[in-house]
């Protein structure tokens, strides 16, 4: 059965090769695409309904009632603010609804910092050929991005 995948925030759908970080742009964390986000205050979204396994100011993973996993990364390279600049509205463990709000952050912020605001959303422990981008252009938080079959 395929998985519908949400875009966690608004913005340009880019591709992973595209990403600004070399582990991510090669897949090595899983297939997926990206959201270069509108440079303003905003909240990322869960792109998936299931229960928060991982959560992270810059990053969390969502897993769905089928068991597979999704991670948003919020920009490149944001673990080193430790958590400054990003305000949680939810909790590890928590179950959500696909677009409930997750994380709020301003990616102007990270910009100004030197950091690539840049999202990429993944499919994890994923096959390459199972992920189907299925978004371009621009996308709000909450649109299909992506399908996992």
């Amino acid at each position: 059965m395929s998985a519908i995948i949400r875009a966690p925030v608004e913005g340009d759908v880019i591709g992973l090769a595209e990403v600004p970080d070399p582990v991510f742009a090669a897949g090595m964390v899983g297939p997926g695409v990206a959201v270069d986000p509108r440079r303003e205050p905003g909240t990322a979204v869960a792109p998936i309904t299931g229960k928060i396994m991982k959560l992270h100011p810059h990053a969390f993973v969502i897993v769905g009632l089928d068991g597979r996993g999704v991670l948003v990364h919020l920009g490149i390279d944001t673990v080193q603010l430790k958590g400054e600049g990003f305000e949680l509205h939810a909790t590890e463990g928590d179950r959500v609804e696909a677009g409930q709000p997750i994380v709020a952050w301003n990616p102007a912020a990270i910009e100004a910092g030197g950091r690539s605001p840049v999202c990429p959303v993944v499919a994890l422990d994923a096959a390459a050929e199972a992920v189907t981008r299925t978004a371009s252009g621009t996308v709000n938080a909450g649109d299909e991005l992506f399908t996992w079959e």
